[in-house]
């Protein structure tokens, strides 16, 4: 299975009209309540205007008309409520994503890294997995792969199997490429994968200190003790609420003194924890656990 796989998805701005009014927001309240009750997946923190825009998407994808009609069909069809999820965690990745914050990690968080026997990294929100390959690539270039542990989870099981397989579509690699070399990489990008018909696989060896797993930040706990922790881009689709209950799961997560790698658009500001940080680079969105 690759990102081919899933069916081309509409432009979700064509679903940004106004509210209509009470009607529609007890209907999307019931939907979020049932799929919480029923499959125990928690969308109801999820800032409301791009969670209405996808859940607009899927009521036409299911070629239905009203968003009640949405919910029976979810609570009733185990397959209209995967693929209801999936609309919901639309991956949006690349390789090498952003290649300042890989060379801002290169050289302001792999010197602290150093000092360890032992990394644990984890990447939450991970998608399909690009970033996480990514990772594993600096790693190795940087000698520190062989003595850490990538957990990369994320809460939905059809991007995890992508993100398992590390095959991906062999017209993204011009730009992961270009994404690689930017990011201050070292070798040929081409010698990390080998390509067959129409996708790329890349080398078992990035696969072997990757652990992957479904985790739900909404609703799931704290699982280990990390170095690092990767959430890029997923919190900009939650209310304030949800926000600091993910940070407070951060938070807890990281041992002292470790690094938080957060998206362009997201800050640790304006949460119960912006004490509890010290930025390594301010523009690139690092900060260090220190209290």
């Amino acid at each position: 299975m690759t990102p081919s796989d899933f069916p081309d998805l509409p432009d979700l701005e064509s679903y940004s009209q106004p509210l209509e009014g009470e009607r529609e927001l007890l209907e999307i309240e019931l939907l979020l309540e049932g799929v919480h009750r029923l499959y125990g997946y928690d969308f109801r923190n999820y800032a409301l205007p791009s969670l209405r825009r996808r859940i607009w998407h899927q009521v036409h994808a299911e070629h239905l008309e009203t968003i009640s009609g949405l919910q029976e069909k979810v609570l009733h069809d185990r397959a209209c409520f995967e693929r209801f999820v999936y609309s919901l965690s639309i991956p949006v990745t690349e390789m090498f994503r952003d290649p300042p914050l890989f060379r801002a990690f290169r050289e302001k968080v792999v010197p602290l890294l150093r000092t360890y026997p032992y990394i644990r990294i984890w990447h939450a929100g991970c998608s399909t997995g690009e970033e996480v390959y990514s990772m594993a690539i600096l790693l190795h270039e940087e000698g520190l792969y062989d003595k850490s542990r990538i957990y990369a989870t994320d809460m939905n099981g059809r991007s995890l199997q992508v993100a398992k397989e590390g095959i991906f579509g062999i017209q993204k690699m011009k730009q992961y490429t270009k994404n690689y070399l930017e990011a201050g990489g070292t070798r040929s990008f081409s010698e990390y994968y080998t390509a067959k018909y129409n996708s790329v696989i890349f080398q078992p060896f990035l696969r072997k200190n990757m652990i992957f797993a479904e985790h739900n930040l909404a609703t799931d706990q704290s699982f280990n003790e990390f170095n690092v922790i990767f959430c890029r881009n997923v919190m900009i689709y939650f209310d304030e609420k949800l926000r600091n209950r993910v940070h407070s799961l951060f938070h807890e997560s990281l041992n002292h003194f470790g690094v938080l790698v957060l998206g362009a658009k997201e800050s640790i500001h304006f949460t119960d924890y912006t004490d509890c940080y010290e930025p390594l680079d301010r523009v690139e969105k690092i900060y260090r656990k220190i209290k």
